[in-house]
């Protein structure tokens, strides 16, 4: 059986500009391309464009992730090429992957089997270079930052109290917590610091919440690096450091267009992890890719209690975006490892473990309905050791709610595979009932909406916090009350514990600490022991990827 790799590298891709012209009706003057595959859009062409009243949002997400993966995002491109073999005029928006885990433990993020897109290497890795910029630009104001108070502090920033870390897209544990400026008067005044993987920089989530280069431009402005000796809060303008970063970001904001092996148009563009970010792909990408497309196939990452409820409660509520359905995925393998079964035994038919792992799955489901308000479909992501008797019990168990169930098998098959899963979403959309509605409230007080999502979604009986947090919360809701909240906490489970695997409940959920992201306009609740700087596992995803004397790549996945 060939890797995810190796059937990338044998497809034949069709040249970036003609596809462009054929799928999109884009012109070749407005496309920048990098190489032949994959080009940026200019914004200004996108601006142009009149909105489309037809189009439909379709948001893929997932059960709570298990190491016996889900495949969401090959879930995603699989249902883009459905939607297209089936005649509809269909765009994928993807979040560019980070390249921590693709050299540490989860690889990339491109897709998988038949449904992928690519090239794939290229995405993987440095793409167009867009995170790179997005790091130039957040270690630019950090490094302004450091200039400022060496230079004589007219601003008259407390160095106890400076906020803005640095940042690097690779997995480095090393970095979490620094000493800057040593080694004598002329390197500034010495303080503590710490990096972040880039993906968690506020600059990220400003980067995919930005409406247009003035809009990110003034958001950057509005970034807290820090605070004055009497608690006054220091932004980037006061630095003037906004202009200079939104210079750096002036090509990266424009949209990457590539393709998947079935040629279907994508957009992958703008990274943040849903576990300490917000988790969703740049709102110029899927505003503009509803401009140009009927159906339009957008991921939220993790799970639904993290990539979608942030999906709905920040990137719709800020971008007046709503979903016409969702699509939940799960793998049978998945909810038997949520049900008790070791990695090593999902392989088998297993119905008590299955059975015990629909708790996941049915709290999901319940929170896409009834809190989301929003029509959803449950892809069962094939594998080839699924069974009849696994499906059917599946089937049942999800009867009562009304919840379609279809097994999609586009990892083997494309489009082919994956057509059923395609045709049920139209369905569905055409014919289901759409309550869209958010978790809470704008008006809500910081610590009612955070125990909102932690009541309503995570299934916990209350939230707790001490004192400094709570007094933090407290003085942020005299200012920023009205902004949502963004929570970082596990992936795993529902609840602030990786452990607790299926649908925990009556848990508390602790806020560890309280950011603000006044840029990127969200509070940012710090839940359990999450890190803004991954660690590399023990044998990292590094020691497997090569290049041979041809140059080609290995080992990517």
């Amino acid at each position: 059986m060939r890797s995810d790799i190796e059937i990338a590298q044998a497809a034949t891709p069709k040249r970036i500009i003609p596809l462009a012209a054929e799928k999109l009706g884009i012109p070749d003057e407005v496309l920048e391309p990098y190489g032949h595959y994959k080009a940026k859009v200019d914004l200004a062409y996108l601006d142009s464009l009149p909105d489309n009243p037809n189009s439909k949002l379709i948001l893929v997400t997932a059960i709570s992730p298990t190491p016996a993966g889900e495949g969401k995002t090959t879930t995603s491109v699989g249902l883009g090429d459905g939607l297209s073999r089936i005649g509809k005029k269909t765009m994928i928006c993807l979040r560019e992957p980070s390249l921590g885990p693709v050299f540490g433990m989860k690889g990339g993020a491109a897709g998988g089997g038949y449904a992928q897109v690519i090239p794939m290497e290229d995405i993987n890795l440095h793409f167009t270079g867009d995170f790179n910029a997005i790091a130039l630009a957040n270690n630019l104001l950090a490094a302004l930052v450091d200039n400022h108070i060496h230079q004589g502090n007219t601003l008259g920033i407390d160095v106890r109290r400076v906020t803005w870390k640095r940042v690097v897209d690779m997995n480095d544990r090393a970095l979490r917590q620094t000493v800057v400026a040593l080694g004598g008067i002329s390197n500034g005044y010495p303080r503590e610091d710490g990096f972040d993987i880039v993906v968690a920089s506020e600059v990220m989530a400003i980067f995919c919440l930005a409406t247009s280069l003035s809009d990110l431009k003034e958001r950057l402005g509005n970034i807290v690096v820090g605070y004055t000796h009497d608690r006054k809060a220091v932004r980037a303008r006061d630095l003037n450091a906004h202009g200079a970063m939104a210079v750096l970001l002036k090509d990266a904001i424009k949209p990457n267009l590539v393709q998947t092996l079935e040629h279907t148009p994508a957009f992958i563009h703008g990274g943040p992890f849903a576990n300490i970010a917000h988790g969703c792909n740049s709102v110029t990408a899927t505003k503009n890719a509803l401009k140009l497309a009927d159906y339009v196939v957008a991921e939220a990452g993790f799970g639904a209690d993290l990539g979608a409820e942030k999906f709905i409660d920040i990137k719709c509520r800020k971008a007046g975006l709503k979903p016409d359905a969702v699509v939940l995925v799960a793998t049978l393998r998945a909810l038997k490892y949520h049900g008790g079964v070791d990695l090593a035994e999902l392989n088998q038919e297993n119905l008590g473990a299955l059975e015990g792992g629909f708790a996941n799955l049915e709290r999901h489901v319940r929170n896409v309905r009834e809190h989301y308000g929003l029509p959803c479909v449950v892809a069962i992501n094939n594998f080839t050791f699924d069974t009849e008797a696994e499906i059917k019990l599946l089937e049942e168990k999800l009867a009562p709610y009304g919840v379609p169930v279809v097994v999609s098998r586009h990892w083997a098959e494309g489009s082919k595979g994956s057509e059923n899963l395609a045709k049920k979403v139209v369905e569905v959309i055409e014919g289901g009932e759409n309550n869209f509605k958010f978790v809470y409230n704008d008006d809500q007080p910081l610590w009612d909406k955070m125990k909102a999502i932690a009541t309503k979604i995570y299934g916990a009986s209350d939230i707790i916090a001490d004192s400094d947090v709570r007094s933090r919360i407290k003085k942020l809701q005299e200012e920023y009350g009205h902004y949502p909240v963004c929570v970082a906490k596990t992936q795993y489970s529902f609840s602030t514990d990786p452990k607790l695997k299926g649908a925990p409940s009556n848990h508390v959920v602790q806020i560890r600490e309280v950011r603000l992201a006044a840029g990127a306009e969200f509070i940012v609740m710090i839940c359990g022991d999450i890190m803004t700087m991954p660690g590399l596992p023990k044998v990292p995803s590094a020691e497997k990827i090569d290049i041979d004397e041809n140059g080609k790549v290995v080992g990517l996945f």
